[in-house]
């Protein structure tokens, strides 16, 4: 590997576990918008999956305590049924179509979200409908790696406060995300250089998780959701942005 390469690892490590660390989602948002200058898809989604997992193991035990898994347990049962569906539809699906249909829906809803100055809290469908939206979440995410944006923008209209949505944002996401590096590395797509790579961001991951996960105990559940819907906004921009750019 080049210097360049070596300078953009651990910050790009840096940046994604801060976010990770600050709203227990995020890492690829930040992370992949920096390593792609420098490495390929190819060792820069699994090495992605590797850094958040990281991240959000570091960030759980000063978390537990506050997350309320009766809430959580809908969302993981429907993403773990999600996520093979959508690795099986990788072979007829097109997941540009996908991410810009997602891109779209983030976009208008955490604009709609962000202007609205009337907190929501939607009870509809109880946990059955949490359920369904950590399936849909489960199947985008072993379809395109878009495990988040569903639940999150749900548990954003659920009227919880920022440390159950935390709970549920961190708890899904890391369920997602493990269960997928698993089934990448028993598939053999997960190359040796990925581990080395690895090795080379992991101070910068937890450092930057470890910063992160300061400043969310110092926000109010006002400035939490701001900064949820800010990166929401930001991934789905970023998302249309990409998929209209390969279409």
């Amino acid at each position: 590997m080049d210097t360049l390469t070596y300078v953009l690892l651990p910050l790009g490590a840096l940046a994604g576990g801060f976010v990770s660390g600050l709203a227990g989602f995020g890492t690829a948002l930040m992370a992949l918008g920096i390593w792609l200058y420098v490495l390929p898809p190819s060792l820069a989604v699994p090495l992605v999956l590797i850094c958040s997992v990281i991240a959000q193991t570091s960030t759980l035990p000063s978390m537990w305590k506050s997350f309320d898994l009766s809430l959580v347990w809908p969302f993981l049962i429907g993403g773990l049924i999600g996520v093979p569906l959508g690795t099986m539809l990788i072979a007829t699906a097109d997941p540009k179509v996908f991410k810009l249909s997602v891109g779209v829906l983030i976009l208008v809803f955490s604009s709609a979200m962000y202007l609205n100055k009337r907190p929501l809290a939607i009870k509809f469908g109880g946990r059955i409908a949490d359920g369904a939206i950590g399936f849909a979440g489960g199947i985008l995410g072993g379809l395109a790696g878009l495990s988040g944006p569903l639940p999150i923008l749900w548990a954003n209209i659920r009227g919880w406060n920022k440390h159950e949505r935390r709970g549920i944002f961190q708890l899904f996401n890391f369920t997602v995300l493990a269960t997928a590096l698993l089934l990448q590395t028993a598939s053999g797509l997960v190359e040796l250089k990925v581990i080395w790579l690895a090795m080379v961001a992991f101070p910068g991951t937890l450092i930057g998780a470890w910063a992160g996960a300061r400043v969310y105990h110092a926000l109010n559940d006002k400035h939490f959701g701001d900064v949820v819907l800010g990166l929401l906004f930001l991934s789905g921009l970023t998302l249309v942005w990409n998929s209209i750019g390969a279409i």
